[in-house]
């Protein structure tokens, strides 16, 4: 694969590469290249000019060219899959549904894109305005850098580049180097629908070099980053030097709250879904599991059972549940954190054991509230640490001793109750009777304190992609 620059598919500017390995078996996929600040640059001025032609595409017609680039992912889904599939370890029937998504992202962007409309303030709404009519009107923002992660690349790509192209911004793509294919793919199939030279392209390399380096550029007017909080706090303090706008979403250390009058039964398959999904590297997993002291035996012996039937193997298998980690090196920082936390006391009852990047579904028990895990340390990977409570007040206070706001959740009959939680909660988003891992397309997404600045989604993303400007009619009346 090669870096598309204005209208160019190209090597780096010296000829560097990074290999692509299939973390499931070690096997050589493909080459990226590994890009210089030179490369940066040439891709940040052909993006500048773009930007500039694209925007004069009408609204209806920026619109049509994505519908049809989403028919060109719908063709191709299986190959899509297939190669996700392949880079990233996750399950075939994992990489399905996320290259699916591709079909509700799109769509709802060009919709939402298309009425999104200015605002009129009328003459006489303020003292000493009476002859005059202010119109608000939107418009692009420049050029968006679009920096993926590795965990959902299809689906934050459908948060990030359908949203900008909509309003008429070039958007230059920063893929993960464990996994940067599929997305490439993707912006070639952009190119095929008919989106300009310029106007989208992708750009791989090291974070260091290609993800500061467009952060860093004067030519760049927004850097949209799902990644760690380090990695957010130091794109943050590199766009400050321009005062370049910034969406960032950051990590997470989910609080699970499960009452007593919760249904057990359903918090377990939760936990199947809200943990295990993607072998636990999911931003918004539920990852620190409160449980009433008169429900955990019964929890924990229930989850323990269930987590037994997972099947974990081979990613390209049908009837495979869960695949490996991205890489040997994430699996073993998942092992050392487990082992730190045992070291600090917790009972491992379930898994702990490491194959290459393969790591089993875990269970911790005996947490306690002052231990890493249960504050700060963000276990990636399909670790259950559980810790229990006796009371509402006491949840809810070890959920936001943490440093990170992303997401939580809360398991009880009493909607009453349930409202109170999430009220007092302080992170992002809260769901009632679900793991904490829910994130529709339509939704604010967003964290609060570590976990991030800004929200994505339908309802927000647009707004963000594009800068106000206000038409005033003075004395018109």
């Amino acid at each position: 694969m090669r870096n598309l620059i204005g209208n160019k598919w190209m090597d780096a500017s010296n000829g560097k590469t990074i290999d692509v390995i299939n973390p499931a078996n070690k096997i050589l996929i493909d080459t990226i290249p590994n890009s210089t600040l030179e490369d940066v640059d040439i891709a940040v001025s052909e993006a500048v000019v773009g930007q500039k032609e694209w925007a004069k595409v009408p609204v209806h017609e920026r619109g049509r060219i994505l519908l049809k680039f989403a028919e060109y992912v719908k063709d191709d889904a299986e190959n899509l899959a297939s190669l996700l599939s392949q880079e990233t370890g996750k399950p075939i029937k994992e990489a399905r549904a996320e290259i699916g998504q591709v079909q509700i992202s799109v769509p709802a962007f060009v919709e939402q894109a298309k009425h999104l409309y200015g605002q009129v303030i009328p003459a006489g709404t303020e003292i000493g305005q009476d002859k005059t009519i202010q119109i608000t009107e939107r418009y692009p923002i420049g050029v968006v850098a679009a920096i993926i992660p590795f965990n959902f690349p299809i689906d934050l790509f459908g948060q990030k580049v359908p949203s900008a192209l909509m309003m008429g911004n070039a958007v230059i793509v920063k893929p993960s180097t464990y996994n940067p294919l599929t997305l490439t793919k993707l912006v070639y199939l952009l190119r095929k629908a008919g989106v300009p030279a310029g106007a989208v392209e992708v750009l791989h390399g090291d974070g260091k070099t290609v993800g500061q380096g467009l952060a860093r550029h004067k030519g760049v007017h927004l850097v949209s980053l799902t990644g760690s909080t380090a990695a957010g706090m130091e794109t943050m303090e590199t766009c400050s030097k321009n005062l370049t706008h910034v969406m960032l979403e950051l990590g997470g250390n989910d609080a699970f709250i499960l009452l007593e009058d919760g249904d057990i039964d359903l918090a377990v398959e939760e936990v199947v879904w809200g943990r295990m999904y993607n072998a636990g590297q999911v931003c918004c997993a539920s990852k620190r599991f409160l449980i009433h002291n008169s429900v955990k035996a019964e929890f924990v012996k229930k989850l323990v059972a269930r987590l037994k039937l997972i099947k974990q193997g081979d990613p390209s298998l049908e009837d495979t549940e869960m695949g490996c980690l991205i890489n040997e090196r994430a699996a073993k920082r998942v092992e050392q954190q487990v082992n730190d936390t045992i070291e600090a006391g917790a009972k491992l009852v379930l898994g702990g054991e490491r194959n290459g990047a393969y790591y089993t579904p875990t269970i911790l028990t005996n947490c306690k509230r002052d231990m890493d895990v249960m504050k700060d340390m963000e276990i990636f990977g399909p670790v259950v640490a559980i810790m229990g409570f006796d009371t509402l007040e006491e949840a809810v206070e070890i959920a936001n001793q943490s440093s990170y706001g992303l997401c939580g959740n809360v398991f009880t009959r009493d909607m009453k109750t349930a409202a109170k939680v999430a009220g007092m909660l302080e992170c992002g988003g809260v769901v009632i009777n679900g793991a904490s891992f829910y994130r529709s397309f339509e939704m604010p997404f967003g964290g609060w304190k570590h976990s991030g600045i800004g929200n994505e989604g339908v309802m927000t993303t647009l707004q963000e992609m594009s800068r106000v400007k206000t038409v005033v009619l003075k004395n018109i009346l």
